[in-house]
């Protein structure tokens, strides 16, 4: 590729990135995919390959994050965090974990809470639910454990205002590697002690 059109290609690929963060950021768009596209409309630019990976936004994000946001963006995380731990309390019984933009401390104005569990009685879950009289909506998503793509049930409720998204998964799925996509990073996940921890690090 000649040294100019290179160049082109990385201009427009660092502009995608820092349109589709401050994206995320303003409009509370959480799916980099989607922000990619909502990124190449607005500058005219559907015929570009030259299109930035998810880290490359997520850095843009922070650094976005940082100067325009900097302390909306912090008293929210905390927020979000300590939301996160009131449930996880509550869904102790299942193994939770916080995954998500509000683990990465990346989580924006409109942000959800994502939460994973673990057992082998999906339906114990949903009747724990029900017995705590929280209503709940049941959705089925794709995910990969390991190298297997699998159906797995989410639950979304309510959560004091915010929503909350409930990822079941099978017991042995703790001890291995949870993916979005087939080519995904491994998504991070963090127990009642780790988000603990984060939150008095907040203080």
């Amino acid at each position: 590729m000649p040294k100019e059109a290179k160049y082109k290609q990385q201009h427009m690929r660092a502009r995608i990135a820092a349109a589709a963060a401050r994206i995320m950021a303003e409009d509370g768009v959480e799916d980099f995919a989607l922000a990619k596209r909502k990124a190449v409309r607005q500058l005219g630019a559907e015929d570009t390959q030259a299109l930035p990976k998810n880290e490359e936004i997520e850095f843009e994000l922070r650094a976005y994050q940082s100067l325009y946001q900097n302390q909306e963006q912090r008293d929210r995380i905390r927020y979000l965090r300590s939301q996160a731990l009131q449930a996880m309390r509550l869904l102790e019984p299942f193994r939770p974990y916080l995954s998500g933009a509000v683990l990465k401390g990346t989580a924006g104005r409109y942000s959800d809470i994502d939460l994973q569990l673990f057992t082998d009685d999906s339906k114990a879950v949903e009747l724990f639910l029900l017995n705590q009289t929280i209503p709940y909506e049941a959705t089925l998503q794709r995910r990969f454990a390991g190298d297997r793509e699998r159906e797995i049930s989410v639950l979304k409720l309510d959560w004091e205002g915010v929503l909350l998204n409930v990822a079941v998964y099978s017991a042995n799925d703790e001890r291995g590697t949870l993916k979005a996509t087939p080519a995904g990073r491994p998504i991070e996940r963090a127990g009642i002690q780790t988000v603990t921890q984060l939150l008095a690090g907040d203080a």
